[in-house]
């Protein structure tokens, strides 16, 4: 095999090496090579790439579950979200999304729940009739929670009513009941 100028290496019959055939002959050096320094040559990898050691017993995977079977999106999230230590706030986004499935459209339309503190879930609800309604409900809230979710989520619920109006205005307030003589 000789060079030619603008050609690259020709082969003895003279027509210009291929890719294959010039990585062929690489591979073939570097095999000589390694036997010259005592090297064992021609085996290939131990194992295949990337298993981390482990190998399969067998070629194709059988009719059963296994490892490398795909694996559902949700699964998956949810164990990554518990190795990082997320799954408080998925329960609680899931929680709050599935709300209206989980107790009911109707109850749902009155009552907003706020935030899961430590296993207790604050809601506001529309009116302080409805405030009493979801307290005496309570027990089946919970229930109902603890199917959709998994127990000790959700261990007890704070119903609260509806905001009262603020008589605070501005942004400076005196402590204490402060001046009365405006009403009368």
């Amino acid at each position: 095999m000789t060079d030619t100028p603008g050609q690259g290496p020709v082969t003895p019959s003279g027509q210009p090496q291929r890719g294959y055939d010039i990585a062929r002959q690489a591979l073939e050096e570097a095999r000589a090579r390694a036997r010259a320094e005592g090297k064992q040559v021609g085996r290939g990898r131990s194992r295949p790439v990337g298993t981390g050691g482990r190998l399969r017993k067998r070629g194709w995977t059988g009719a059963g579950a296994d490892p490398w079977d795909p694996q559902p999106l949700g699964r998956l999230m949810g164990q990554v979200a518990k190795r990082r230590g997320w799954d408080d706030n998925v329960t609680t986004g899931r929680l709050f999304a599935q709300w209206g499935t989980i107790v009911g459209e109707d109850v749902a339309a009155h009552a907003t729940p706020e935030r899961l503190e430590d296993g207790v879930l604050h809601i506001r609800a529309s009116s302080t009739a409805w405030a009493t309604q979801l307290r005496l409900m309570s027990a089946d809230i919970l229930r109902r929670i603890a199917a959709a979710m998994g127990p000790n989520r959700v261990r007890r619920l704070r119903i609260e009513g509806p905001a009262g109006p603020s008589w605070r205005k501005g942004p400076l307030h005196v402590r204490g009941r402060g001046p009365r003589d405006t009403y009368g």
